[in-house]
Formats: C-alpha cells, sequence, structure tokens
C-alpha cells in the first residue's frame, strides 16, 4: 500500500526525507558528471511521490530569486533510496546509476537549498521563517551558508564532497545535526551505485539511430506521450544553438511524418552545461523526454533533458522553414475547455492558431517583411505581426478588440546571435527573419532568431495634441511609472516634456503612480512633496504652467504598487486657469461623501477619497476626488488606478478561456466608483463629473460595464474613437486600452485625444500613453 507523503514541514520526518545532495557534479575536481539529490524512506510503507516535487533556491536567495523544480513520479519502497538527476557539468569522468528521476537544476557545489515538497507549484518562501510556516515543504536540507534551512546548515559541501544523512535517516529539523559532508554516494531505487550500475545515461551504438524519432517524442498533444521515458539515439539536425539562460539546443528531423499535427524539432536541455554542438551538425541525441513548464499556468515544453549526444556530421543543410503567414494561421487563436488545461487536447492545426504553432514547437520557422507590432523591450524581445492586415492600427500596431480577438499573427523575436534592432511599432524587419520556434512564459511562442530581417524605420512620431481653446477645460490622465524624488532628472524631464509640449499643458493632470518622497526605501515616509516639486519645476522648464497640487497620502504601506513606495494619485492643475475647491478633514482613512446643497451636490472633503476602509481597496490604490471650477462651473474629477492584472493567467497559456482572477478586485473598485458617481448624479443630475485614469482593465471588459452603470451613468470615451485608434499600452505586441476617461450625461461638448508618446517606442518614459478632454463646461446645463 502507498501512503501519502507528511505535509508538515515543523515536525520531524518519519517516513520521506531527503537523504543526500550533492551539487559539484561536472565541476573541476569532480568524479561524478551530474548532481544529484537523494531521497530516503525510513518507514514501514512505500512513499507514494506521485504530485510532488523537488525544489532547489540558491543560497543567498534576493528577493528576486526562484526556486527551480523537478517534478517526481512513482515511489519510494520501505527503507529504499530514490535518485534524481540534476544538471550535468563538463568535467568528471563517472556517470550515475540509472536515476527513478531527472531534472535540469544546476546546483551550487557549496551553498544552496534542497525542499522535498508536496506539490509541483513553485515555493515563494525566501526566508527560513517563512518556509517553515509552509505546510507544503516536507522536508528542507540547506548546506553551505545557506540563508533558508532546517537549525543551521550543514557545511563541507564542495567539488569532491556530497552532504548525507546516517543510514537511518535521522531527521530532528537541524540540518548541522542530522546531516554531515563526505565522498558521494548516489544510490537509486535498485540499489545499484556508479560501481553497480554505473553508465546506465550511455547511449548504446553512437552510429546507429534509434527506433524513436522526435515526432514520436512529439505526440499529437502537447504533452510528450513519452514523458519520463529515456530515448536512444534520436536523430536529427542541429538547428540553433542557445548558450545562455535556458542552455541547449534544437534538433530537427529532415524526414518528417504525413501527421501535420506532429513536430519534427525537439529541445535539447543541457542545464549548465555550454552546448558542444554547432547549427548544421548531424546528431544522436540520448537522455529522458520531460516536459518543462515555468509555472502551473503556462504550456510546457517538450525536452529531451541529461543527454548524451554524438555528432555524427558538420555542415549539413538545415531544413527548410515554415513561413508563418494568413495562408496557415487560423483566425481562431485557440481551443477552449471550459477554463480548464488544453495540454491532452488533439492538436488541430487548421482551426486554431496556438494548435498550430504548437505543432511546429521547435522547428525552424520564417515570418518575411514582418511589420512590428510590439517596440523592442529592454530584455532583447520584439513583437511582429505574421498577418498584416489583422485588426492593423493607425500607427502600425495590432489592436486588441476583444476576448474573442486574441490577433493570432503575433510572434515574438529573440535572438540566437543576430542583434535585435532598437524598434518602434511601424518598422518593419524586411526580408527573412528566421529561427526555431521557442514557447517562453513571457510571451508565448517566440522564434529564436539564427537570420534576422534588415530593419527599417517606420518613421513614427510621437504625438501632440492641439492646445485648449479659452472657453475649454482640458483635464488629462497620465501614469508616470513610479515617479520618485530620487529618479535621476531625465525622467523628470520626459515625463514634463510630455505634459508641456505633447498634452499642451492641460489645466487639470491626474497622475497615476507619484511615489513618496524616497521612493522604495521602506522608512515609513509617505509624503511626495519633494517628488511633486521637482515634477512641476521640469514641467516649467520645459514651458509648462507652475502647476499646483494636490492629493491625500496613503497610510504606509496600504496601497499596494512597488514595496516601500506609497503608491498614490495626484492632481496637479493651474491655479491661472482653475480653481480647486479644498475642504479640509481628507486624510487616508475618511471618505469624502456627497452633501446635496441648494446649490447643488459638493464634496464633504476635497481632495478625499471613496470609501477606503472597503475592502475593494485592500491593498490597492484608493481613488482620488477633487472639486474644481470652471469659468463658474463645478466639476468633478475622480483619479483612479484600479488594481493590477498581476495574477491572471496568459492569453497564450494551458488554461482556455485564461482565468482572469484579477477582475474580482477590479469589479468591487467599479462598483465602489459607480455608486459614487450615482450619488452625485442623485444630488445634482447635471453634474460634470470626469472619471479617469488607469482602470488596468479592456473598455469592453466587466469592469467598465459595471462602472458605466451598463451605460446610464457614464460614457467611456475611447468608444467615440474609430477602433484603430483604441489603445494606450502595449502588451505583447496587443495594442489595447488600459487607461481610460469616463464623463457623466451632462458632459456633451467634448474633444478627447488619446497622446501616443510612450507605448509604441522602445525608448519610453513611461508605459503608458496619456489622454485628454478638452469639454465646454457653459454647454449641457439647463
Amino acid at each position: 500500500m502507498l501512503t501519502p507523503l507528511p505535509q508538515a514541514f515543523a515536525a520531524p520526518s518519519g517516513a520521506a526525507v531527503i537523504a543526500e545532495v550533492y551539487g559539484g557534479g561536472g565541476n573541476s575536481g569532480a568524479t561524478l558528471t551530474r548532481d544529484f539529490i537523494e531521497l530516503g524512506n525510513a518507514g514501514a510503507t512505500a512513499v507514494d511521490l506521485s504530485g510532488y516535487s523537488v525544489q532547489y533556491l540558491p543560497g543567498s536567495p534576493s528577493a528576486t530569486s526562484r526556486w527551480s523544480i523537478t517534478r517526481l513520479s512513482g515511489s519510494i519502497a520501505p527503507g529504499g533510496r530514490y535518485l534524481i538527476a540534476q544538471a550535468q557539468g563538463a568535467g568528471g569522468t563517472t556517470a550515475l546509476p540509472v536515476p527513478d528521476a531527472s531534472g535540469s537544476i544546476a546546483m551550487s557545489g557549496t551553498s544552496g537549498t534542497v525542499a522535498l515538497v508536496a506539490g509541483t507549484d513553485e515555493l515563494d518562501c525566501r526566508t527560513a521563517a517563512d518556509c517553515a510556516t509552509d505546510g507544503r515543504i516536507v522536508d528542507l536540507v540547506g548546506f553551505g551558508t545557506a540563508a533558508v534551512r532546517e537549525g543551521s546548515p550543514v557545511t563541507g559541501a564542495s567539488s569532491t564532497a556530497s552532504v548525507a544523512r546516517g543510514a537511518s535517516l535521522a531527521d530532528t529539523d537541524d540540518n548541522a545535526a542530522d546531516l554531515t559532508a563526505g565522498a558521494p554516494t548516489p544510490v537509486n531505487a535498485k540499489g545499484e551505485t556508479p560501481g553497480t550500475g554505473g553508465g546506465g545515461e550511455e547511449p548504446g551504438d553512437p552510429g546507429e539511430p534509434g527506433a524513436v524519432r522526435v515526432h514520436d517524442i512529439q505526440g499529437t498533444t502537447r504533452r510528450s506521450p513519452l514523458t519520463g521515458e529515456t530515448v536512444t539515439n534520436v536523430p536529427g539536425i542541429v538547428i540553433g544553438v542557445r548558450d545562455s539562460g535556458s542552455r541547449g539546443f534544437w534538433i530537427q528531423d529532415p524526414q518528417a511524418d504525413a501527421d501535420a499535427r506532429t513536430s519534427e524539432a525537439v529541445f535539447v536541455y543541457t542545464g549548465s552545461a555550454a552546448p558542444a554542438v554547432r547549427t548544421g551538425d548531424s546528431v544522436l541525441v540520448s537522455g529522458k523526454v520531460a516536459e518543462y513548464a515555468a509555472n502551473s499556468t503556462t504550456q510546457s515544453i517538450t525536452q529531451i533533458s541529461g543527454p548524451k549526444t554524438s555528432v555524427l556530421s558538420s555542415g549539413n543543410p538545415l531544413p527548410a522553414p515554415v513561413v508563418l503567414g494568413p495562408a496557415n494561421l487560423p483566425d481562431d487563436y485557440t481551443p477552449e475547455a471550459g477554463g480548464g488545461s488544453i495540454e491532452s487536447l488533439p492538436l488541430q492545426p487548421a482551426v486554431y492558431a496556438l494548435d498550430f504553432l504548437e505543432s511546429a514547437e521547435g522547428m525552424r520557422v520564417q515570418v518575411g517583411d514582418a511589420r512590428v507590432v510590439g517596440a523592442t523591450t529592454e530584455y532583447g524581445e520584439v513583437y511582429v505581426t505574421a498577418k498584416p492586415e489583422e485588426n492593423p492600427s493607425v500607427r502600425g500596431g495590432t489592436v486588441y478588440l476583444g476576448y474573442d480577438g486574441q490577433n493570432s499573427g503575433r510572434v515574438k523575436i529573440e535572438s540566437l546571435g543576430p542583434g535585435i534592432p532598437e524598434a518602434n511599432v511601424g518598422d518593419v524587419l524586411a526580408g527573412a527573419t528566421t529561427g526555431p520556434l521557442d514557447y517562453d512564459s513571457y510571451g508565448g511562442y517566440t522564434l529564436m532568431a539564427t537570420e534576422m530581417g534588415a530593419h527599417v524605420p517606420g518613421g513614427l512620431e510621437r504625438e501632440v495634441t492641439r492646445r485648449q481653446l479659452g472657453k475649454e477645460l482640458a483635464i488629462a490622465t497620465y501614469n508616470v511609472e513610479n515617479l520618485d524624488a530620487l529618479d535621476p532628472q531625465e525622467k523628470f524631464d520626459r515625463l514634463a516634456e510630455g505634459i508641456a509640449v505633447n498634452l499642451a499643458s492641460p489645466d487639470v493632470v491626474a497622475l497615476e503612480e507619484i511615489q513618496d518622497d524616497n521612493g522604495a526605501t521602506d522608512d515609513g515616509t509617505v509624503t511626495s512633496e519633494r517628488t511633486l516639486t521637482r515634477f512641476t519645476d521640469a514641467i516649467t522648464a520645459a514651458g509648462g504652467p507652475r502647476y499646483s497640487w494636490r492629493y491625500v497620502a496613503p497610510e504606509n504601506k496600504t496601497d499596494g504598487g512597488e514595496p516601500g513606495g506609497n503608491i498614490r494619485q495626484v492632481f496637479l492643475y493651474n491655479e491661472e486657469r482653475v480653481t480647486f475647491t479644498d475642504r479640509p478633514g481628507g486624510d487616508a482613512t475618511t471618505a469624502t461623501e456627497v452633501v446635496d446643497t441648494r446649490k447643488g451636490a459638493e464634496l464633504s472633503v476635497s481632495p478625499g477619497r471613496i470609501d477606503p476602509a472597503s475592502d475593494a481597496w485592500r491593498n490597492s490604490r484608493k481613488p482620488l476626488v477633487g472639486e474644481f471650477r470652471f469659468r463658474g462651473e463645478r466639476v468633478f474629477v475622480i483619479a483612479n488606478h484600479f488594481a493590477s492584472k498581476g495574477g491572471d493567467a496568459p492569453m497564450h497559456g494551458r488554461y482556455q478561456e485564461p482565468s482572469r482572477s484579477s477582475e474580482e478586485q477590479r469589479h468591487r473598485q467599479a462598483q465602489e466608483v459607480r455608486d459614487f458617481v450615482a450619488d452625485l448624479l442623485a444630488a445634482d443630475a447635471k453634474a460634470k463629473v470626469i472619471v479617469l485614469g488607469d482602470i488596468n482593465d479592456f473598455q469592453f471588459s466587466r469592469t467598465t460595464e459595471i462602472m458605466t452603470g451598463d451605460g446610464s451613468l457614464l460614457t467611456p470615451l475611447v468608444n467615440t474613437l474609430p477602433e484603430e485608434e483604441r489603445y494606450t499600452y502595449v502588451f505583447e505586441g496587443n495594442s489595447q486600452t488600459l487607461d481610460q476617461t469616463l464623463v457623466s450625461p451632462s458632459v456633451v461638448a467634448y474633444d478627447y485625444d488619446i497622446v501616443h508618446l510612450n507605448a509604441e517606442f522602445a525608448d519610453q518614459a513611461s508605459d503608458h500613453d496619456p489622454q485628454v478632454v478638452r469639454i465646454d463646461v457653459k454647454k449641457g446645463r439647463k
């Protein structure tokens, strides 16, 4: 009978434990060629490892360090061992015995943390205290100077020494007491050691192809039918080599089968070892078939891990590329599974674009004369479209207009050698861009270019809006991307030019992402006076007016955003054109209320916040409400920055339709704003209300529908523009709307403009485009 693993980290384990850890495999001076983790079963019944994993964290983790994961299967017999091979180095002479599981984690030989986890999702703890509260951790070993450990870390690990428990597998939850350093002694479930079962990873005759071909490995779904199996002498031509990051190479079998669903290429993952092959090599590869996914929501990459490669010849011609375009990329993006996984569904490459791309996973693909639809990023990636007629924007991008219109022609491009040009939306990569088709959790299917098309600039220029007329009140919104007083002057100057020149000095500017005066420094500072002084000085220097400001400082660490930054919305306003109505009493926890007076609606406090105690605003920015006067008319402005889309499943992920879990909070936030606007209009049906800011949701979303009162309270102005102009942000090659301006029914005379000066450019002052509405306040009230 199999018994489940215990799920307590704090209590010593009586069954499955980490018996031995060795990170020196393949290092200089090492005998063994691979790292390994060995589990042991101190109990009297078998331990089922289905759904479990081992995970590794560097010894001195930073806030951005990630746990590396190897998923497990099978079981550990009573008193038995279970050997997990990890990354292979360039040194060593002796192979491990045939492992019971294989991963590709390149562990340090001297310091790190290994966890046995009851689950396969990545751990998120980075300290010993946090990991001690994670009930998924069954056992944990910290060695060297590891910050994450049980008790004290065990010392002595090196290229020639592992850390291991004694024969009794005693576990007192003190690594230094339970484990000692010594010569590595890997043992697999059969009891084999390098002396009795070594060489199990070696292939047979290196000159003869085995029975398994690449298309057998890839199969007709997203996951290999051979996952977990060892394959021998798989033939192919090397079509691309990646010697940094996730190291490895792609092989493609020039002898394709007749099934359009099966890819003819596969990635060979070499771990920490630099690939010892070159493009054009004819090779035979042996190793274990694995599926790698960065997290639980992304699709997986089929790969051969722990490879042994024989080069038969070099300089061979490469297989002809698959040319991506309207003829083979269907308009329908992906099959649906009712929110479930599509991984087991048979591929339909003639029906769905994601299925077509999956059927070409790893293969040489090509785009020709490709128009850039997502500017080059700081990570060296650029998005193009293989379908130039698909929802083109007015400035060369591809507009995202609905959940059922995902723009199937978008392809991300990274480089395996050629330089990535600094390209803007509308530029063209002329000629052929060719390389293996990879999959990346950040952006989906990615052409890894071995050949790059010539960069032809499209001449895109930053827009400048017109200046408001004397009778027009100009109100703008601009997300200035975590601006704080410690930022370089160049950032202030560029953002200031955007307001003074490109936005033509609006009368009121609602700013999102203004931080406190020392930014990410977490010392309790919540004021933004230095930040705003520097910013308004820069605007004046750029030719703009001397703006005044109003804001409500948040309580420390309550409004989300960058830790320590105390993000908030701010009103800038030009006192020569507009008057701000100050009503004292507004603070982080006080709600402003609508006051019904003989002269119409007023705010109880101004500036103020909408119901800051509501759970809708938990760990999120609270709306800032202000009452302005222009030409004798009262105007209410509500500046917003709704909860981010963090946590949503990717559009290209394994779950379809993808979960948009972050919407739940934005829906509640939209309801709060809607209710407040309804109160204003109940007190004065002719009230002029402008709701604007970074809504973090699309104009076609339920969030927007709720905020508008399903069309009865507010009008989203983006929908008054032609479809090809409806965007403020570019994400993964989709030009989309996240920032919005909405107006109440009495605002009837307006001129609305999204001013494109950031989102389409490789060189950005912010990742958002600002927008401005100019209204005639004397029209609409009778």
